[in-house]
């Protein structure tokens, strides 16, 4: 019974912190902010919910995490102009165009020629202009991503700016589930106090 009553106070605490921290970032994130990529290069964002407005791809860059051609999902440099060296948004994409054009390129064309011949097909894909919604990764997933990265630029040699930011298309705050996190925790600790209580108040009798 003990360890029973440990776990589910371990469970407790676990979704109080996990809703907990989207209910704060929910606070922070109320509304979508509209920013240039000319303001994200050069300054701090103040949330994590943003449309990025007078971005450019930079196809040819993209890093995929897998290497495979399962692979759902790829990095994608989000650049302030077409012609521009650096850059410090990686954009994760799942947009089914930019994965399908990336997939075509690295995985079923058989020479260079091949390559440069699609490239050329597919200029305005490849190194165009795309504004997008979605949300800065942070907490647990930012670091778990740092990480993925951190291994591909030792183990492959990519080369990433010190201060990137990643940026996942697409997401949006969750608005739900930090409600449900929260009210399963206070439940769980209201039967688990309960509990505690029922034997104390049978010795005390």
């Amino acid at each position: 019974m003990k360890r029973y009553r440990v776990t589910l106070l371990v469970i407790c605490l676990v979704l109080l912190y996990l809703g907990g921290s989207d209910l704060n970032t929910l606070r922070r994130n109320y509304r979508v902010q509209p920013v240039s990529i000319a303001e994200l290069q050069g300054g701090e964002p103040s949330q994590e919910w943003l449309a990025i407005e007078g971005g450019y791809v930079d196809l040819l860059q993209a890093i995929s995490t897998t290497g495979s051609v399962d692979v759902s999902a790829f990095l994608v440099p989000l650049k302030i102009s077409r012609d521009a060296q650096d850059y410090r948004v990686l954009l994760e994409t799942r947009a089914p165009d930019i994965v399908d054009a990336l997939k075509t390129y690295h995985f079923k064309l058989d020479s260079e020629q091949a390559q440069q011949r699609y490239v050329q097909e597919h200029q305005a894909l490849f190194f165009g202009r795309r504004d997008v919604s979605g949300m800065i990764m942070s907490g647990l997933i930012s670091l778990n991503n740092q990480n993925r990265l951190a291994k591909l630029e030792r183990d492959y040699g990519v080369d990433l700016p010190e201060d990137v930011i990643l940026f996942s298309e697409g997401k949006e705050p969750a608005r739900v589930r930090g409600f449900l996190f929260v009210g399963v925790a206070l439940l769980g600790l209201f039967k688990l106090v309960s509990r505690w209580k029922k034997p104390a108040e049978t010795a005390a009798d």
